[in-house]
């Protein structure tokens, strides 16, 4: 039976309570810097051949656990869910539009939620890295370092295609982990899984490597638009609740990958965890840091992997490599050469003997870059040079959808600020603010209405941005008809 027919159930390993409060969230005034890893001082991480030459054997796994243990941290996070009280009117409208002519419906009342995960300092600045979802939608975030220090960090920035999210604390020397070489890890190699869980001291287990190149292992079922880049490194290293966000080390204690998933029917660890691999780790989290977002080129293709099936269908001349399916519109591979029933065998002279290794050879290049891609046509080798695009069509790098300074807006008794791309992929929509200050006693505390609400329309007009509300309130008096999404996704319409 394959694989992926037996991981029935898989776990995000973060842990996730409740709690009856929420403290205060004060926003932190962090620098933002122009980084890239190939363009950074020397302090981030980076591939090192001074690293000291260690046994490959059992005991040589308190070097490597030495060396991890101090750069993992436990990450703690804050979020406000909202929970509908009615109010008022028990004939109040079935669907929670409320009262046409702005009567006070329901109130909404917040209900805090509390959840907690590893994380692994890359730069002695402070730059983390977890998985995006220890911190997706969280109001405040936390990180106990190693030596017991609590700070507030700042989330750069997250993506929910790889599982990836870059988040900052403010403090200087730290300890941090080197990028090891995740494509030369070979299957039955020792490896360590570090976490730091339950705000307890670091953990530490062992395992091997049982595979590499693992796809289709996380069901998001989250309608992101952008396909998931998975190329998963499996252990059996025990990865358990709270490990989300930590680290993969070999035994030189080099980072290799940053576990994220365990096949698991009870929520505990079963024999199977995955592990984002570190080639893809240090591109996507150098683009965060850098531009906000990822920079992922692309070749326009429809690709599988080969099968017997399909090469004895198509009558390929091969059994091994990524059979070319079709093209999308405007392909940058097809303008370069490549056609359909091509078996692309190596990208840049790497083998792709899988669609995952394809992909997450491609995905460590950005749009304007190129690659040499090498096919088998016929039986013959043959190599074409391709220019990756983005998702848009061209070489432009895209820049992210960071949320610019807010806006105070009177009228609604709101301080406003932008949602990001993982904020409009979370609640599907193009555009919108959030709001994150309420005025007390304003219009939109009146409703019931708290920190974290979208609003996706006013007066029936969509709204693209904060500055654009500012200027469509500029001035206004009277009713005002509002539209949005709450924090656990019901829709509401309301007149203030």
């Amino acid at each position: 039976m394959e694989m992926k027919s037996n991981l029935k159930t898989l776990a995000l390993v973060g842990v996730l309570s409740s709690a009856s409060t929420l403290g205060a969230y004060k926003l932190l005034n962090f620098d933002k810097k122009d980084v890239v890893f190939s363009e950074a001082p020397s302090a981030f991480s980076r591939l090192v051949s001074n690293t000291p030459n260690v046994p490959g054997n059992p005991g040589e796994f308190t070097f490597a656990a030495e060396k991890a243990t101090p750069a993992v941290v436990h990450i703690k996070t804050k979020m406000t869910r909202q929970v509908s009280r009615q109010m008022g009117d028990p004939f109040e409208d079935f669907f929670g539009f409320g009262d046409p002519f702005g009567g006070s419906r329901r109130r909404q009342q917040p209900e805090a939620q509390e959840a907690s995960g590893s994380g692994v300092i890359i730069s002695s600045d402070g730059y983390i890295v977890t998985n995006n979802h220890v911190v997706q939608g969280a109001d405040e975030v936390s990180v106990i370092l190693n030596d017991k220090r609590e700070l507030k960090a700042k989330v750069i920035s997250t993506d929910p295609s790889t599982d990836i999210a870059v988040i900052q604390v403010k403090a200087a020397n730290l300890p941090f982990l080197t990028f090891g070489d995740s494509d030369g890890l070979r299957v039955g190699e020792w490896v360590l899984a570090v976490g730091n869980p339950f705000n307890l001291e670091s953990t530490v287990t062992a395992g091997i490597v049982s595979a590499k190149g693992r796809q289709n292992i996380i069901d998001r079922g989250d309608g992101n638009e952008v396909s998931p880049l998975e190329s998963f490194i499996q252990t059996d290293a025990a990865v358990n609740p709270g490990n989300s966000g930590g680290a993969l080390v070999n035994l030189k204690g080099e980072l290799v990958g940053i576990n994220t998933a365990i096949y698991s029917r009870t929520g505990q660890f079963a024999g199977y965890s995955f592990a984002v691999p570190v080639s893809i780790v240090k591109k996507v989290s150098a683009d965060l840091i850098k531009y906000g977002n990822v920079q992922r080129g692309y070749l326009g293709v429809s690709i599988s992997d080969v099968t017997a099936k399909i090469a004895e269908e198509k009558d390929l001349k091969t059994n091994d490599g990524v059979y070319v399916g079709g093209f999308t519109d405007n392909s940058t591979a097809k303008n370069a050469g490549l056609k359909i029933n091509d078996v692309i065998v190596k990208i840049d002279g790497i083998e792709t003997r899988s669609a995952s290794k394809l992909m997450e050879l491609v995905g460590r290049k950005r749009p304007g870059e190129n690659v040499v891609v090498t096919v088998n046509r016929e039986g013959q080798l043959k190599d074409f040079n391709v220019v990756l695009k983005n998702k848009e069509g061209n070489t432009s790098i895209l820049k992210g959808d960071s949320a610019a300074e807010s806006v105070k807006i009177d009228l609604l008794g709101a301080k406003l600020g932008n949602l990001s791309a993982s904020e409009k992929e979370k609640y599907k929509v193009a555009g919108g603010v959030k709001i994150i200050e309420i005025t007390p006693d304003g219009r939109l505390d009146a409703q019931g209405i708290t920190k974290g609400f979208v609003i996706t329309k006013i007066d029936d007009k969509p709204i693209k941005d904060s500055k654009e509300v500012a200027e469509l309130l500029d001035g206004r008096r009277g009713r005002i008809k509002i539209e949005g999404i709450d924090l656990d996704g019901t829709r509401y319409i309301m007149v203030l």
